[in-house]
């Protein structure tokens, strides 16, 4: 059963995954085109877009926040594991179960004062673009979830010992 359940959220955080990097491609992609298009106005046309500067700081940080869960996902954050590897497994898995659950506190944090601070630029509209500002920090929070999604399946893995390649 646990098993089951363990392939069943590995599946969902795969998934999820794939499609957070799907949005990364189109975000990458978005912005390097609104900075080439900048660029080609400022110094051929000589006349520049005054909202692209806006635009491109908004998708990285959309593109920021979500990468990050990517590469969570993946495990290329830096880690320091020299002491933990060197210690008993027991010790060892204590130490990553332990890791695992400062990393979940540290991302409902996110969820919890992303939402507070979405809130609180609700009625905020950005001067360029004319959009509400909630929009550009509603990835914090969103990244959050993503967050714990990720950790969960970390956790589960753990204490079940099934780490699937990803």
């Amino acid at each position: 059963m646990a098993a089951k359940f363990l392939r069943v959220y590995q599946g969902l955080s795969l998934g999820l995954n794939r499609a957070v990097e799907g949005v990364l491609f189109a975000l990458g992609l978005t912005m390097a085109i609104i900075v080439c298009t900048q660029v080609f106005f400022r110094y051929v046309v000589n006349d520049s877009l005054f909202w692209s500067e806006e635009a491109a700081r908004y998708l990285l940080v959309w593109l920021t926040f979500l990468g990050a869960t990517s590469a969570y996902y993946r495990g290329v954050h830096p880690k320091i594991e020299s002491l933990a590897k060197l210690a008993p497994p027991r010790v060892h898995l204590a130490a990553r179960v332990l890791v695992h659950l400062i990393s979940l506190a540290l991302f409902a944090v996110l969820i919890v004062y992303g939402v507070k601070f979405s809130y609180f630029v609700r009625f905020q509209i950005s001067p360029a673009l004319n959009i509400p500002k909630w929009t550009v920090t509603a990835v914090i929070p969103v990244s959050g979830v993503i967050f714990c999604i990720h950790n969960l399946r970390l956790l589960l893995e753990e204490f079940t010992g099934g780490a699937n390649d990803r």
